[in-house]
């Protein structure tokens, strides 16, 4: 470890709470794919983030927002209208299923507001009692109370006892326990389409099928958590549009606000207008800088070809990631779809990831369980080969 870098950690160490596993270095600049730390020392960045920086870094158009808009007005408040807000939720329900929008700052934020509208939905659409929510084994919902709840992880939940009630887990792509544990007091289903926290487990079609009639039979809310996995990382715009299952309440954060912090909760009409004012509320959310950032955001994913091009080159790293995993005879099928993939190893993954950002590449291995790829959505067939070579180098040294 350099000076530069070891006394910028002490420094962190002495003033920051210990909240995170830190690698130890410090990313200070970017473009596109790349990255450079506090050292000068140049990385492909295939963590984005963690799925945040989908169009890369400083991508023009998130520049050419932010600095538009620092120049007329960053903040008013939700007491007031904000056009720019208004444009925003105009695009997302141009291009989803829903009718209307809440802002937010976070992925944990909108699920937040997910959960406390389906519970109101339900109390008066049918009962008082009618407030469970039904989640996964190894999901990942955010860290506030509820939705570290809503989490299927035990390990997250440790020390925050009393955690609050009406939470069920049901193990992923389990048809009978999903179907077991539905009553008429559960509220919503509550799901990832791909777990990305959970080791990249794609949920099986037949399985949100089935989430999808049973909350129609019981009167529950459907809802799905694409925080991660959506805004064009499946090489959709949205994950849903692969199985054409259709959510009743869609959560989405990270790749919205191309590293701006924002988080959106959509909805029905029939759900949206359970929230009356003073319901629900966020002093930052949709303000005008997150959100013409989210506009030009939108703007990139939604022209013509880039979605299809996305597809192609995913199809393509995911194929030679599948070459090294042969190779090596992980006895592993790559996971995933689009640009968010997972290689399952029962074995040396944090050394693989340490070997991979000696050789330039960043890359992170996610609940004990899979090498986890979020590159950008914009990611080139060079840099992608890149990456494979430096993969291909790690596993002959180490495997």
């Amino acid at each position: 470890m350099c000076e530069k870098t070891h006394t910028m950690i002490q420094r962190g160490q002495e003033v920051v709470m210990n909240t995170y596993g830190r690698l130890p270095m410090a990313i200070v600049k970017g473009k596109g794919t790349t990255v450079w730390d506090i050292e000068g020392k140049q990385y492909l960045d295939f963590v984005t983030g963690l799925a945040v920086s989908s169009l890369g870094h400083s991508h023009p158009a998130v520049v050419e927002a932010i600095q538009k808009q620092a120049e007329e007005i960053l903040h008013t408040s939700n007491l007031y209208w904000i056009p720019n807000q208004i444009a925003l939720a105009e695009k997302l329900v141009e291009h989803s299923f829903a009718d209307q929008v809440f802002f937010c700052n976070s992925g944990a934020e909108a699920n937040e507001a997910a959960i406390k509208i389906a519970r109101k939905y339900a109390k008066e659409h049918y009962s008082e009692d009618k407030y469970e929510i039904l989640t996964l084994v190894n999901s990942f919902h955010g860290r506030t109370l509820a939705t570290l709840t809503a989490t299927g992880q035990t390990k997250y939940q440790k020390g925050y006892a009393p955690l609050p009630e009406g939470f069920t887990y049901v193990p992923i792509n389990d048809l009978a326990q999903l179907e077991e544990k539905m009553n008429p007091k559960v509220a919503a289903v509550m799901l990832e389409p791909i777990q990305g926290e959970g080791g990249v487990f794609p949920l099986e079609v037949e399985f949100l099928a089935k989430a999808r009639k049973l909350c129609d039979d019981y009167g529950a809310l459907l809802i799905f958590d694409e925080i991660q996995v959506g805004l064009g990382r499946t090489g959709k715009l949205f994950a849903y549009e692969w199985s054409n299952v259709v959510p009743d309440i869609m959560t989405l954060a990270k790749a919205l606000g191309g590293g701006v912090p924002i988080g959106v909760m959509l909805a029905k009409e029939k759900v949206a207008s359970t929230f009356k004012p003073g319901d629900h509320a966020s002093t930052f959310g949709g303000n005008p800088l997150a959100t013409a950032v989210g506009c030009a955001v939108m703007d990139v994913l939604t022209e013509e070809g880039f979605l299809e091009d996305v597809q192609k080159r995913a199809q393509y790293f995911k194929q030679e990631l599948q070459k090294l995993a042969d190779k090596y005879q992980t006895g592993t099928e790559i996971r995933g779809q689009g640009f968010i993939l997972g290689w399952p190893l029962d074995r040396l993954g944090a050394e693989i990831v340490e070997g991979a950002r000696e050789k330039g590449l960043l890359i992170n291995f996610v609940g004990g369980k899979a090498l986890r790829f979020l590159p950008p959505l914009n990611v080139s067939y060079q840099e992608i080969d890149e990456a494979i070579t430096i993969l291909d180098q790690i596993f002959a040294e180490c495997w």
